[in-house]
C-alpha cells in the first residue's frame, strides 16, 4: 500500500518529523509531493504537507490512519520548494512546518472545522436490513423540531456547529438526539481562511442569433427585458456580464434579469474573478534601451550561464543611476524567450510603485506583484496567478523568493545589502541565501544588485572562497547618462552651534532650500527617525516618559498628541505636569519627521512638503499615492525616513539634505558604520540623476567618522578597505559567522540563571568536540561564546531579555550544537514561559 510521509501543522518539537499515512485508493492520483492534506492527528483533524511518497513503511499498515482529504487539485508546493523548506529548517534552526508555511499565502493556512451532515451513507450502505429499516422508521417518526433541523442541514449540505446553534439556539437536546440515533453525523474538515472571490454573472443560454430573433419579437410591455437581452448580446465578446454591471448600466432591478432566466434565454451563475490590485491602472509601455559599454559587458556575462541553462551568481555593483534596472529588464526578456520565469525582489514597499511601473510597462500582464500592502485576497489571487502559469515575472518583497514557478530561470535581488531581506520572525531566513539555494536546484541565475553591496557579499565575490555562494563581480562605476555623481558637502553641526545657529537646518542647507524654491526644483530631505520628538523629559527632576511594558522611552507624536512605544504599541496622553515631581517644565528633546515638517513650514512659508514615514503610510496605496504626487510636482520637498533613500528616480530632484547623519552610528551594532555609509550613499544617489546637476548636504556631529567621509566621496572601495580592517581584528563577519541566542522570561532571577546555564552548556559541548577556543588562533575550525548579557533593550512587553553571541568559522556544525543545547535547557526547566530564540547570521542585534 502506498504511504505518504506528512509534516503536520502542529508546531512543536515532538511533532517536527514526518508521520506516515495511508493513501486511500480514491486519492492515489491526487496525492503528490507538495500536496496539502487533511489528516487525523490524535482526536482532531489537522492540515499537513506531503513531503515524500513511499511504498514501504516502518509502521505496520494496520496501525496507520488514512488521509482524510486532499485540499487542493494542484499542490501548492513543488518538490523543489519542499526540498528548499527542508534545507531552511536546518540552516535557520526552525521547525519544518514553519518553513513550509512561509511559502504559501495566509489564505491557505487552514484550520479544522467541525460540521454536521445527514448520515446518508450509514442508511444506504449498512448490511443489516433490520438496522436500515429502523433508521428509516426513525426518519419518518421525527418530531417537528427535529424535522426543521434536518431540513435546514439538507438545504446547505453541511453546516457548522456554530451555524446550527445560532439557527436553533434552544434545540440542543433535539440535535444531540439526532446524532445519537445516527440520523446526523459530525465530521471535521480543513477550511481555508479565504475563499475565491465570485460574482453573479449573466450568460446567454441560447445562440446570439436566436437571441436577436427573440429581441425583434419582444412585446412592448417587456421593453426592459428586451433592453437587458440586447445589452447581453452586444456584450457577446465579454460574457459573462456581471449582474451588477447590467443593473448599474441599465438602471434595472435583478427581477428583470431573473425573468429572462425563467424564460430560458440567459443563465445566472456564480463566476470566479481574480482580485487584481492594479485593475484599472494604465502602465505606459516601454521598449528596451540601447545598453552602454558597461551595461553590455555586464549583460553579456550574465547571458553565459543563462543561455547555457546553468546556475550562476553575479554581484552587479553599479553606482546609483548606472542603469542596473535596464540590465535586469533585458535579462528577464531573454529568460522569457526561453519560456522560463523570473523573480524580482525589492527590499521595501517604498520601492514597489516605481518598480511595478517599470516592469508592468515592459512586460504587461505577465507581471504579478506580491508585497505586504496587498489585501489577503489580492495576495492569494496573485499567488494563484503565478501557480497557474498566468504570470511569468514576479515583483515583490522577500517572500516572493518562494513564488510557485515550475521553470525558474532568473532571480534578481535589487539593493541586495538591505537588512529587510532578513526576516525577524521564525523562520529567520535571509532571502539572499534562499535565492541562491533555490537557483542551485533550478539551474537558475541570480543577480545581486547594489551600489553599496553588503560586506559579506562583496568579500565573497572578491575572495571566491565559498563555491556554493561566491558571486562573480560585475562593476558599473559610471552613470548611464554620463552625468557625474552629485557633489557632497559635509556640514559640521558643532560649528553651527558655536556660531549661534540652534536651528535643525545648517546655514548651507537653509540657503540651498531657498535656492531650489526659487528655481522651482525639488528636494529630498532624510531624517531616519519618525515622530515629533525622540523623548519627553522633565527639566525639573530629569524624569523621562518611558513605556510601562518595555525598557524604552516613549516617542512624542504631535498629530495624535500622545506618547507611543515603537516596540509594543503602548500609548498614553502627554503629561501636563511631571508625574514624579509635579513640575510643569515638560520639554521635548530630539527631532522627528513631524517636527522637521513643522519647522519647514515656519522657515519657508508656502513650501509644499510630502512626509513619508510609518505614520503617513499606514493606509493601503499610500506609498504610491504620495510618490505620484511628488512625481507630478505637487510638492517641493519629499521628507522622510530611510524609505525615501532608495530606488526613487525623479528628474527634478537636485538637492538631497541629510538632517542628522549620526543616528545609526551610535547603535550597539557592529554594522553601524556600514549601515550609515549605505544609507548616505543611497540617499545621495537620488540627486542629479537626469539633466540637472545634483547637490548633497550631510549634517553631522561627527563629520570626521570614516563612514561619513567616504560616503561624501562616493568611495565604496576605501570604506570597505577600512571597515574590513576593523572586522578582521574584532572577528566579525565576513571573517566568521554569528548566531544570536536571545532568552526571555517574566522573572529576571530565573532568566539570568537559565541564560548562564545556556552559555555554559554551549561552551561545554564545544570543548568536548574540540571547537571551543580563541578565534585569534590560526585553527581552521573555531568557536567562541560571548555573554550572557542583557539585551540592548532589556525588557519588551513585560518580558526580560538576555542574549549570548556565538562566533564561529570553519566546517563545524555550530547550528546543531546550539539547537542541541537549547533543547537540553528547555527540558531541564519545563517552563513554557521561558523562551529561546535562535537567529542565524543576525542582521539586528537589538
Amino acid at each position: 500500500m502506498q504511504i505518504a510521509k506528512v509534516i503536520v501543522d502542529v508546531p512543536a518539537r515532538g511533532t517536527d518529523r514526518p508521520f506516515d499515512y495511508l493513501i486511500p485508493e480514491s486519492m492515489r492520483d491526487w496525492v503528490e509531493v507538495g500536496s496539502r492534506v487533511g489528516v487525523p492527528f490524535g482526536h482532531r483533524t489537522v492540515q499537513g504537507f506531503v513531503i515524500s511518497l513511499d511504498p514501504q513503511s516502518q509502521t505496520e499498515t494496520f496501525k496507520m490512519k488514512p488521509i482524510q482529504e486532499v485540499l487542493d487539485i494542484i499542490p501548492p508546493l513543488s518538490p523543489e520548494l519542499v526540498e528548499l523548506a527542508q534545507w531552511m529548517s536546518r540552516e535557520y534552526a526552525c521547525r519544518f512546518i514553519t518553513a513550509l508555511q512561509v511559502m504559501i499565502p495566509t489564505a491557505l493556512k487552514g484550520k479544522a472545522e467541525r460540521y454536521i451532515s445527514i448520515n446518508h451513507s450509514d442508511v444506504d450502505q449498512h448490511e443489516d436490513i433490520e438496522y436500515r429499516e429502523t433508521l428509516f422508521a426513525e426518519v419518518s417518526s421525527v418530531n417537528k423540531e427535529e424535522q426543521d433541523i434536518i431540513s435546514f442541514i439538507a438545504q446547505k449540505s453541511e453546516v457548522t456547529t456554530q451555524q446550527l446553534s445560532k439557527a436553533f439556539p434552544e434545540c440542543a437536546v433535539a440535535l444531540k438526539s439526532l446524532l445519537k440515533r445516527g440520523l446526523l453525523q459530525e465530521n471535521q474538515s480543513i477550511k481555508d481562511k479565504m475563499q475565491k472571490k465570485t460574482i453573479k454573472g449573466v450568460n446567454l443560454a441560447i445562440s446570439s442569433e436566436a437571441a436577436q430573433e427573440i429581441i425583434d419579437q419582444f412585446p412592448a410591455k417587456a421593453a426592459r427585458q428586451k433592453e437587458v437581452l440586447q445589452f447581453i448580446v452586444d456584450s457577446i465578446d465579454f460574457l459573462p456580464v456581471a449582474m451588477k454591471t447590467i443593473m448599474s448600466a441599465l438602471q434595472v432591478s435583478s427581477g428583470t434579469v431573473k425573468s429572462l432566466v425563467e424564460k430560458g434565454y440567459v443563465t445566472l451563475d456564480d463566476y470566479e474573478v481574480l482580485r487584481d490590485p492594479y485593475k484599472g491602472r494604465h502602465f505606459k509601455p516601454t521598449t528596451p534601451l540601447t545598453l552602454n559599454e558597461e551595461q553590455r559587458r555586464a549583460y553579456d556575462q550574465i547571458m553565459n550561464p543563462l543561455n547555457a541553462y546553468k546556475h550562476g551568481v553575479f554581484l552587479l555593483h553599479g553606482v546609483t543611476g548606472s542603469g542596473k534596472t535596464e540590465v535586469y529588464l533585458q535579462s528577464i526578456q531573454r529568460c522569457l524567450e526561453q519560456d522560463r520565469q523570473a523573480v524580482v525582489l525589492v527590499p521595501e514597499i517604498s520601492l514597489t510603485p516605481q518598480m511595478v511601473d517599470r516592469f508592468k510597462g515592459r512586460f504587461g500582464d505577465l507581471v504579478a506583484v506580491m508585497h505586504s500592502r496587498l489585501s489577503g485576497g489580492e495576495r492569494y489571487d496573485e499567488w494563484r496567478k503565478i501557480r497557474e502559469g498566468k504570470a511569468s515575472v514576479v515583483v515583490g518583497a522577500r517572500s516572493a523568493v518562494f513564488a510557485p514557478f515550475s521553470n525558474l530561470g532568473l532571480i534578481i535581488m535589487d539593493e541586495e545589502h538591505e537588512t529587510s531581506y532578513k526576516q525577524e520572525e521564525s523562520p529567520k531566513y535571509h532571502a539572499r541565501n534562499v535565492a541562491v539555494r533555490r537557483a542551485q536546484s533550478s539551474g537558475a541565475v541570480v543577480i545581486l544588485g547594489s551600489a553599496t553591496p553588503s560586506l559579506e557579499t562583496y568579500h565573497a565575490a572578491k575572495s571566491q572562497a565559498n563555491p556554493d555562494f561566491s558571486p562573480w563581480l560585475l562593476e558599473m562605476p559610471t552613470r548611464a547618462l554620463g552625468n557625474k555623481l552629485p557633489d557632497v558637502e559635509i556640514v559640521d553641526m558643532r560649528e553651527e552651534l558655536r556660531e549661534g545657529n540652534r536651528s535643525m537646518f545648517s546655514r548651507s542647507l537653509h540657503a540651498a532650500i531657498v535656492s531650489r524654491l526659487e528655481k522651482k526644483e525639488q528636494m529630498v530631505l532624510l531624517l531616519n527617525r519618525r515622530g515629533y520628538s525622540t523623548f519627553v523629559m522633565c527639566r525639573g527632576c530629569g524624569y523621562v516618559a518611558g513605556c510601562s511594558e518595555c525598557d524604552i522611552s516613549l516617542t512624542f507624536h504631535q498629530k495624535s498628541n500622545n506618547l507611543r512605544c515603537h516596540y509594543c504599541g503602548y500609548a498614553e496622553p502627554v503629561p501636563q505636569v511631571c508625574p514624579e515631581c509635579g513640575s510643569e517644565h515638560i520639554r521635548y528633546f530630539g527631532t522627528g519627521t513631524q517636527r522637521v515638517e513643522e519647522e519647514l513650514a515656519k522657515l519657508f512659508p508656502g513650501i509644499r512638503v510630502i512626509r513619508m514615514d510609518v505614520d503617513t503610510t499606514t493606509e493601503k496605496g499610500s506609498h504610491e499615492k504620495l510618490l505620484k504626487q511628488f512625481g507630478d510636482r505637487q510638492a517641493d520637498v519629499l521628507l522622510g525616513t530611510q524609505m525615501v533613500a532608495k530606488g526613487l528616480d525623479f528628474p527634478d530632484v537636485t538637492l538631497v539634505g541629510v538632517i542628522t547623519a549620526d543616528s545609526a552610528l551610535n547603535l550597539p551594532d557592529f554594522r553601524a558604520a556600514e549601515k550609515t555609509f549605505q544609507l548616505l550613499t543611497q540617499v545621495a544617489g537620488r540627486a542629479g540623476r537626469h539633466h540637472l546637476p545634483g547637490e548633497v548636504l550631510i549634517q553631522s556631529y561627527t563629520p570626521e567618522h570614516y563612514s561619513i567621509i567616504h560616503a561624501s566621496g562616493h568611495d565604496y572601495t576605501s570604506f570597505v578597505r577600512e571597515e574590513f580592517n576593523h572586522r578582521r581584528v574584532l572577528h566579525y563577519p565576513p571573517y566568521c559567522r554569528l548566531i544570536l541566542v536571545t532568552m526571555s522570561h517574566e522573572q529576571l532571577p530565573l532568566l539570568l540563571r537559565m541564560a548562564e546555564n545556556m552559555t555554559s552548556t554551549i561552551q561545554g559541548k564545544a570543548r568536548q568536540r574540540g571547537w571551543f577556543g580563541n578565534l585569534d588562533r590560526l585553527t581552521p575550525d573555531a568557536l567562541d561564546v560571548l555573554g550572557p548579557v542583557a539585551s540592548p533593550i532589556p525588557r519588551i512587553k513585560n518580558r526580560y531579555r538576555f542574549q549570548c553571541m556565538i562566533k564561529w568559522r570553519g566546517n563545524i556544525d555550530a547550528i546543531g550544537l546550539v539547537l542541541e543545547s537549547a533543547e537540553q535547557i528547555e527540558d531541564s526547566l519545563h517552563d513554557k514561559n521561558f523562551q529561546i530564540s535562535i537567529d542565524i547570521d543576525p542582521q539586528m542585534l537589538m
